[in-house]
Parts: structure tokens; C-alpha cells; sequence
């Protein structure tokens, strides 16, 4: 696919993705770091980012079988609100926490029983926020079926989704990235073994 390789292309020139020594969010090492939030900032490159998922959505399910777009900050969120208006669906979001003030919701827009969302993030790792996220939005009767990521780093979210029953789908998983970059002599072998390490751990 030619989009990924030169998608994974520009994240590596961009230090989007970087290799290396990393402790991640939830205290794990990583052998990289992607860092998605920078992509905004390049409008062409983001905006290709969002029509390839745009067009993934409608092969997939279509834009008419769903009623909204759904995401959790501050990553997805992003994403998740140049898609909606790419494809003029609503836009929901599941905070983290509730907020402590006012209606103390976690879901904020629109929202209705029955209602069907996809959801939107941009890096998967073992799921964790996404979880929640969809687990709050079941207990009010929300349907999510399927989860759309940028980056699937490929440790666990797959499975944390499913028991769910929820699909995730990537545009690209760390795999396809660190594979295109070695094919392009950007990164040596010894890169692309300890991401393969790091997935099968």
C-alpha cells in the first residue's frame, strides 16, 4: 500500500516515531515512541491521514450505518473532529473522568439509547482508555462495534477490544511501519528485531 509506506515515511523524517529507549504512560519500556499529536501540525499530511480514514470507514461499514463519530482526548479527539467534519457525522466524546461540576457526565454531545458510534484514537496499546470508554458508553445503551486507530502498536489492544466485541481496525500497526522503514534503509535490522521482540512479548 503505497500510502503506508510513505505515511510511515513522514512520521519517521518528522520524529513522529522515534527509536530508541522509552518508558511509556503506563511505566512499560518501549524500543519506540509515536507520538501522534504532532500530525496536526503538518495540514497536508493530516489531512491525507483523515480522508485514508474516511475511505477505510466507508469500504468497511459505510458512513450511513453508523449515527455518530466517538473518541476520548486529547489524541483521538483531534482526529475524531476532522473526521466528523470530513464526513458531516456528530462528533461525541467520553471523558476519562466525569467532571466534578454541572451534569458530572463522562459522555459529552448528543447522545441517545440505541444509538450507534464508531470510535476514533490514534495510538492502540493495550487499550486501557478505550476500554473504559467503551464500557461507559454501554452502560447508557450506546452500540460500539468497531474501533478505528492510526498506529496499532500490536500489545494487547486487539484482544481487550474483542472481549468487548468490538473490532479495531488500523491504517498502519508498528509492524507495517518499522517493515517499510528497513525496506527504505531508514532504520537497521536491529530496530526492526527489537519491535518484533517487543510485540511478541
Amino acid at each position: 500500500m503505497e500510502f503506508v509506506k510513505e505515511f510511515a515515511t513522514f512520521l519517521h523524517q518528522n520524529g513522529i516515531i522515534k527509536f530508541g529507549e522509552f518508558t511509556l504512560a503506563s511505566g512499560k519500556q518501549s524500543s519506540y515512541y509515536v507520538d501522534l499529536r504532532l500530525v496536526p501540525s503538518y495540514p497536508i499530511e493530516f489531512r491525507k491521514m483523515v480522508k485514508f480514514l474516511e475511505n477505510e470507514i466507508e469500504q468497511d461499514i459505510g458512513l450511513d450505518n453508523f449515527d455518530s463519530i466517538v473518541s476520548v482526548p486529547t489524541g483521538g479527539l483531534v482526529i475524531a473532529s476532522a473526521l466528523a467534519i470530513e464526513t458531516v457525522k456528530p462528533l461525541i466524546y467520553v471523558r476519562s473522568k466525569p467532571k466534578d461540576y454541572g451534569t458530572s457526565k463522562s459522555v459529552e454531545g448528543k447522545i441517545h439509547e440505541g444509538m450507534k458510534v464508531v470510535m476514533i484514537d490514534d495510538v492502540a496499546t493495550t487499550g486501557g482508555s478505550v476500554v473504559n470508554a467503551i464500557k461507559s458508553l454501554k452502560e447508557v445503551n450506546i452500540s460500539v462495534k468497531d474501533a478505528y486507530v492510526i498506529v496499532n502498536r500490536m500489545e494487547g489492544a486487539d484482544e481487550a477490544f474483542l472481549e468487548l466485541g468490538v473490532r479495531i481496525h488500523s491504517i498502519l500497526n508498528i509492524l507495517q511501519i518499522t517493515e517499510a522503514l528497513f525496506e527504505q534503509n531508514l532504520i537497521d535490522v536491529s530496530i526492526l528485531e527489537k519491535v518484533k521482540k517487543q510485540i511478541n512479548k
